[in-house]
């Protein structure tokens, strides 16, 4: 299947009487996906994958093997909507319609690697995915960048090219080094999902996936840029005998055990360089203070707190004296102060609205050393009348889906004071506009609506 082709003669055309091929998105030789709409709403966009038919058995067996993920759910996967086979220019086409990602790894790692504390936030809902796969007894088979995608602010895999543990794996073949290498002899097992899980982890950290082939056998391949616990991770889901491999639920808990140790919670901890290759090594807490050493320091606070007391009585008693004295001494034939004009009717006390708090995004120091240039992102803030924010909805979310999520979180944290109206506060719009750089991180405010 030419993608390029189809991209020019099919558009507009309808799949099955209902879908409608709207958009082309992109595709290969084997599949091509167009942006359609879902199949209970027409109003929301989906979007569905056409891959050549072949002869009826295998027609069968592809539709037989996208059944079980329609009925498959879990918040970290693409909802599978509805399957079927239809002809185009003659020739027979299976189509799956499913959720319409806003964007996928593939897409970013072109242009950079994450940094550490953004893997530590894809992760967790990739592992969680995998994990719900194989214990309904599925094999995701094709973990790579192209299939970790996202949906507003939720990471989900793509739930299309899923295999039975038990079933056929004849047709399996290995394509890249995604795959694992037991892949090109039909051996499919929940190991094929360790394997890629480490595949995609380099990849996403180097932007080279080339590291994976070295590191699977057994040389020194991952580059020590790549931090800890992400490159013990790697290496142990690379090897090539599938039962020494990390499984899903080890890296699970070694990333919760990271994390715990972590200050802060996110990010890697830092591993001392003389930690065997297969362990994590853990961060010592910090002794614990005897409570001989609290009691001075009480005590200490409790006599500054009462110093600062008797201070501010003092300064208060005198600001009282002064402000006496200079009353007693103002003239008392003062002249009158001339009245002011009345404010015109329907102008009582009315103001427009300002910020009193603003915010700027939490960005963590490795995260923002990969900014080149600047990123612009702007937002939409309403305001109730309290001057708290109701809701956010980013007009312009930038390159990157991880910068536009701290910009989401800052932008529900801004207060405002409200406009008035005949001395009525009223709710309000305001437009956020958020300038990041390397250096640092500008915002502006503007109300466009009251």
């Amino acid at each position: 299947m030419s993608s390029t082709a189809a991209s020019r003669t099919w558009e507009g055309r309808v799949i099955d009487g209902k879908f409608p091929l709207q958009q082309w998105l992109g595709g290969s030789e084997a599949s091509t996906v167009f942006v359609t709409v879902h199949p209970q709403d027409s109003s929301q966009k989906a979007a569905i994958k056409l891959i050549a038919g072949g002869d009826a058995a295998a027609a069968d067996g592809q539709l037989a093997s996208w059944r079980p993920a329609t009925l498959i759910s879990h918040p970290n996967l693409i909802r599978i909507f509805e399957t079927g086979r239809c002809q185009l220019d003659g020739r027979t086409f299976l189509y799956v319609v499913m959720e319409l990602a806003d964007e996928n790894l593939a897409q970013i790692l072109p242009e950079r690697a994450l940094t550490a504390s953004e893997v530590s936030e894809l992760l967790p809902p990739v592992l969680a995915a995998l994990s719900h796969l194989h214990s309904a007894g599925f094999v995701h088979g094709r973990v790579r960048p192209a299939n970790v995608m996202a949906i507003k602010d939720q990471v989900k895999l793509s739930a299309d090219q899923l295999t039975p543990i038990k079933g056929d794996r004849s047709a399996k073949t290995r394509r890249d080094v995604y795959d694992a290498p037991e892949v090109a002899a039909g051996i499919i097992s929940p190991e094929v999902d360790a394997w890629s899980v480490g595949a995609t982890l380099v990849a996403a950290l180097t932007q080279n996936v080339s590291f994976a082939e070295d590191a699977s056998q057994g040389n020194a391949g991952l580059p020590r840029s790549i931090p800890e616990p992400f490159r013990t991770i790697a290496s142990e889901c690379l090897r090539l005998d599938p039962q020494r491999r990390c499984s899903i639920a080890d890296i699970r808990r070694r990333l919760q055990t990271n994390a715990a140790v972590t200050p802060g919670g996110v990010g890697p901890a830092a591993t001392p360089s003389s930690v065997a290759p297969n362990k994590v090594a853990a961060v010592r807490s910090p002794a614990p203070v005897r409570a001989a050493n609290r009691k001075p320091a009480f005590v200490i606070l409790l006599i500054a707190a009462v110093l600062a007391g008797i201070v501010f009585l003092l300064l208060r008693g005198k600001r009282e004296t002064e402000r006496s004295s200079s009353a007693q001494s103002a003239p008392q034939s003062a002249a009158p102060v001339a009245s002011q004009p009345a404010p015109p009717a329907g102008k009582v006390n009315d103001s427009k609205g300002a910020v009193v708090q603003q915010v700027l995004p939490d960005i963590p120091a490795d995260a923002r050393n990969t900014i080149t240039g600047t990123i612009k992102i702007a937002a939409r803030v309403e305001v109730d009348a309290s001057g708290k924010v109701s809701s956010v909805r980013l007009t312009s979310a930038g390159p990157s889906r991880y910068f536009a999520s701290r910009v989401l979180t800052a932008a529900y944290k801004w207060e405002f004071s409200s406009p008035r109206v005949n001395g009525q506060p009223l709710a309000s719009v305001w437009m956020l506009r958020f300038r990041l750089r390397r250096g640092g991180t500008q915002a502006t405010a503007e109300q466009v609506k009251r």
